[in-house]
């Protein structure tokens, strides 16, 4: 936190928390935060080691020295464009926390929707369908797991499901089981370490792979937002030259561990969703090629059933 918050302004028994989220907010907006009031209060939050809404609860308490230590290096680190998940360590999705650190991507909302398809696809379809359902004990394949929010989030959608999380980082792997065993699923998430489907070579074909893989384009990731650029892993990032190094060998080889019927569902960047149609159109093992759009009515999930 700047030094201004050390009471260069006055009185420093000035410095309640409503002072320093005001001054805190307009310092990170000047610093090109999009969202400088969430992120002081998360910051102050994290500070003073309570609930977001307690600081409105305790709007005119005043913060002790050591409280405004902390949040003078978090703010300083922040108007750095250092992530503030990095920052205070966790993340929420689909309104579970989520551990995370400078080893994996940070969660976000677009992600989201791949859960929301993974769900779609496991519930029973209309009688007149002609298919069969999942079975009751369905098995589900998330590859580049990351932080394991994906996995965890399907596997609490969905109690009768048990999941293979897989990752190539094995630094990814160890934040997985951290959050694996914060919500009490190690039973039901197996992990794996490895790239794409290798780790999946000898298992019994799955209902579900889904997958969020590196996909930014290696050109483009010089122009994200510093926060991205600067702070969160290049290697979950970097998908090649046309950020396909992933996502193709995914789509014309990922029917090969998939039942009969069977949905693979994979995040992409807008742009490349033409392309992808068009890769799933000629691998020929695709029933159903379909675009989803996400929360914002942007493509973001390609959906795809093995044929029968």
């Amino acid at each position: 936190m700047a030094d201004a918050t050390a009471g260069n302004a006055g009185n420093t028994g000035d410095w309640t928390v409503r002072k320093v989220l005001e001054w805190t907010t307009g310092h990170l907006k000047k610093h090109g935060s999009g969202t400088p009031r969430l992120d002081a209060e998360v910051l102050l939050a994290h500070a003073r080691k309570c609930l977001r809404i307690q600081l409105y609860t305790q709007y005119d308490e005043i913060l002790s020295d050591e409280v405004r230590g902390v949040m003078r290096d978090l703010v300083q680190r922040r108007a750095q464009h250092e992530p503030v998940a990095y920052l205070v360590g966790e993340r929420e999705f689909f309104s579970l926390p989520f551990f995370v650190s400078r080893d994996v991507l940070i969660p976000r909302p677009d992600t989201e929707t791949l859960v929301i398809q993974v769900v779609e696809c496991l519930k029973p379809p209309p009688a007149e369908d002609g298919t069969v359902p999942p079975a009751e004990d369905v098995r589900i394949a998330d590859l580049c797991t990351g932080s394991g929010c994906v996995a965890v989030a399907i596997a609490t959608q969905w109690p009768s499901a048990s999941v293979v999380a897989t990752d190539l980082s094995e630094k990814a792997l160890a934040v997985a089981k951290s959050n694996i065993d914060r919500h009490g699923l190690a039973a039901r998430i197996e992990l794996r370490q490895g790239s794409l489907l290798d780790p999946l070579k000898g298992l019994p074909p799955f209902y579900v792979i889904a997958s969020n893989p590196p996909y930014i384009p290696k050109a483009e990731i010089e122009t994200l937002d510093p926060d991205v650029r600067r702070h969160e892993p290049h290697l979950a990032l970097d998908g090649g030259m046309e950020g396909l190094d992933c996502l193709r060998p995914l789509i014309e080889h990922g029917s090969d561990h998939l039942l009969p019927g069977g949905w693979m569902l994979l995040e992409f960047t807008p742009e490349q969703a033409a392309m992808l149609v068009s890769i799933a159109e000629a691998s020929g093992h695709w029933s159903h090629i379909e675009v989803v759009k996400d929360l914002g009515q942007t493509p973001r999930i390609l959906k795809l059933r093995k044929k029968s």
